[in-house]
């Protein structure tokens, strides 16, 4: 099983930069990804009609086939536990002054180490970056 974040499952559905590696690593095993996935996908979908990269029936379609996915079990979603939020305070005074780590993906990286996890796929440079600072390489299939 791997894990990504939001910025991959996100090419699972839409044809941004990378999507064909993105899509061929994930069809070879299980995906997992935190919880809150389930919140940021739509809102990226939503963001791509919004910005007129998606017709409003693609960006139906998109959804519905996201929620038949998530209803299927494509994904295995790792529950955000009080102990998770609990240990963000603690995260942040670990980090140095110029770590640029938003809450989400600071949520992803704890989540994939919580869970056993040693990679965690990202597109996103800042997530590359901290990945170390949790004990997880951070990997990207995006040339």
């Amino acid at each position: 099983m791997i894990y990504c974040d939001t910025s991959y499952l996100v090419r699972l559905y839409l044809d941004d930069h990378g999507f064909q590696a993105v899509r061929e690593l994930c069809a070879k095993q299980p995906v997992a990804s935190a919880a809150h996935a389930q919140a940021e996908l739509p809102a990226a979908l939503h963001r791509a009609w919004r910005e007129g990269r998606l017709q409003a029936e693609a960006f139906a379609a998109l959804m519905e086939q996201f929620e038949t996915d998530c209803s299927e079990g494509a994904f295995h979603w790792q529950p955000l536990t009080a102990r998770l939020f609990a240990g963000m305070g603690a995260l942040y005074r670990s980090l140095p002054s110029g770590t640029f780590l938003r809450a989400a993906d600071a949520l992803h990286l704890l989540c994939a180490a919580s869970n056993g996890f040693t990679e965690a796929y990202s597109h996103d440079r800042h997530f590359l970056a901290a990945a170390p600072r949790f004990g997880l390489e951070g990997m990207d299939v995006i040339a």
